[in-house]
């Protein structure tokens, strides 16, 4: 008590701002900077050593440009999929008298705690040859049904699974839309759709293509989903041709370079939003469906049906049904593979904590262009699908680093390169928050920068820690690709253990742990409403 009695007492003698950060600080951020960067850099420069004839012989080969052309398609198809599906949902949820709008709101964002790779086998289960709806209209004589395999599988797949993304940020825009903007068009001899596409829409625009990018950023990222599919696109071809060094390095670079410009798009648009007037919803206008009711209705539940239903209906099946389709084979599900899972989760979440704070810290108390590179450089993860992370890091370790090669560090380490940014953010919020002149007032005392942030900073960045902490652990839970790359020989996780059975055709024996993965993911959206504002509260403001 007394020292934090001196501490206020100098905090009020303060006028001065120290802005210069301890050497020792600036330091470990360009230190976690350059370990995040360095698996994408080392690709880079090895990719540099494929002779230039040898290179343009790989890139332009029919295999390469087909790869080109499908990830093209799949991600164009993927978002304007999510487009379709989500701006309809928001306005429904937000501008209409839609009955139980609460609970819509609620159901379609719930899509985004089933993983896609989960949902794409369900749905194989349910529509595939032999699956569920092809056993159902075996009796009524219908032989072969539309395949799910394909382009129209991957595609139909992960936009019932990533239309959230566009749901939840045209929604977001449209809380903040003035619906008496929406009457006046109306008293100007407007029609509801006429008044929507002139007032409406430009402004709630910002907001469809934020999601849309992120959107596509997953369907450029994903992996799972088009594997399961049999649909070939970047992820799944370097996963398959991991072992031809010079044609895996190069897909890998294509796909990043076109990762990069979907993120470069995304933070001009994040700058041109940082900048525009936003309106604020003052007076809820609702439109009323009248006779549009009903179809509102069953549109919703097709996709909760589509998005949910489907997916987890098919994983209780799996729990209950027997035969050599879904037992057997020697896939017998073990504790270890849990709690495997969760051993190598909370040591990434620990050391992404730690890896986060310094980074965190330095770009959320300076405005200098060091701070700046850092915090954007930590977020090299974000843009770097998991096949590509665990393609460097094993290319790297086998050649340079044997003693690494398939090893728990080199695993941990994948997965704080993929999910600092979760922590990062999460902690810097918390560091914003902290008023700089607390620390300040600690040094006047006498004590050193260390010890200030440790005293003062960090038990008020707690909330912050933990919540970055507990999303690094339930991501890792269930990332994919990099765990089925990177792994050591014989070492079986939850994610591991799925894609194994399910390549084998025994989904039964996936059941179990898909259903403890869902719930992960569930645990995972529930930390991301806690830190943003739950969707149940920001609708009871807009109707208060």
């Amino acid at each position: 008590m007394a020292t934090s009695d001196r501490i206020r007492n100098a905090t009020a003698k303060l006028g001065g701002d120290d802005s210069s950060p301890p050497v020792s600080l600036v330091l470990l951020a360009g230190s976690v900077a350059a370990a995040v960067a360095f698996p994408v850099v080392w690709l880079v420069l090895r990719s540099l050593e494929i002779g230039f004839q040898q290179a343009i012989d790989l890139l332009f080969q029919p295999s390469t440009l087909e790869v080109v052309t499908n990830s093209v398609l799949l991600v164009g198809g993927v978002t304007v999929g999510s487009v379709l599906v989500g701006v309809p949902l928001a306005v429904l949820t937000v501008q209409t008298d839609l009955p139980f709008r609460r609970f819509w709101t609620v159901a379609v964002s719930l899509p985004l705690v089933v993983p896609s790779y989960i949902g794409a086998f369900a749905f194989v289960s349910a529509f595939g040859p032999h699956g569920v709806l092809s056993d159902l209209l075996a009796p009524l004589g219908v032989e072969s049904i539309p395949t799910i395999y394909g382009f129209e599988g991957a595609t139909l797949v992960l936009t019932l699974f990533t239309y959230p993304y566009v749901f939840l940020t045209t929604r977001a825009a449209l809380l903040s839309f003035d619906g008496t903007l929406m009457e006046a068009a109306r008293t100007l001899n407007h029609g509801r759709w006429s008044a929507f596409r002139r007032v409406t829409l430009p402004q709630i625009a910002p907001g469809i293509a934020a999601g849309s990018l992120l959107v596509a950023l997953y369907a450029l990222s994903d992996f799972g989903t088009p594997a399961i599919m049999h649909f070939e696109v970047f992820t799944q071809q370097i996963y398959v041709t991991m072992w031809e060094p010079n044609y895996a390095a190069l897909l890998s670079l294509q796909l990043l370079a076109f990762a990069a410009v979907i993120l470069a798009l995304e933070n001009r648009l994040s700058e041109s939003e940082d900048g525009a007037h936003v309106s604020r919803g003052s007076g809820s206008v609702r439109i009323s469906l009248g006779a549009w009711k009903v179809p509102a209705l069953l549109f919703c539940a097709l996709v909760v049906v589509l998005c949910l239903v489907v997916p987890v209906g098919i994983l209780f099946m799996w729990l209950t049904r027997s035969g050599p389709a879904y037992t057997g084979g020697g896939f017998d599900f073990q504790l270890v593979y849990g709690l495997n899972s969760v051993w190598v989760a909370v040591l990434a979440a620990l050391a992404a904590t730690l890896g986060a704070l310094p980074v965190a810290y330095f770009s959320g108390r300076s405005d200098s262009r060091l701070a700046t590179l850092f915090e954007r450089v930590s977020y090299v993860g974000y843009a770097t699908p998991g096949v590509v992370l665990g393609l460097a890091l094993v290319y790297f370790a086998s050649s340079n680093a044997p003693a690494l090669y398939q090893t728990i560090p080199l695993l941990v380490f994948a997965y704080v390169v993929r999910f600092l940014p979760q922590a990062v953010g999460a902690v810097q919020s918390s560091v914003l928050q902290v008023d700089p002149k607390l620390t300040e007032a600690a040094r006047t005392l006498g004590e050193s920068p260390s010890a200030a942030f440790r005293r003062v900073t960090l038990p008020l960045v707690r909330p912050g820690v933990v919540a970055g902490a507990a999303l690094v652990f339930l991501t890792t839970m269930k990332e994919l690709p990099a765990t089925l790359l990177v792994r050591p020989t014989g070492f079986e996780t939850l994610v591991t253990y799925i894609w194994r059975v399910q390549d084998a055709g025994y989904f039964g024996q996936a059941a179990v742990p898909a259903l403890v993965l869902v719930g992960v993911s569930a645990l995972s959206m529930l930390v991301l409403l806690k830190q943003d504002g739950s969707l149940v509260r920001q609708e009871g403001g807009k109707d208060a």
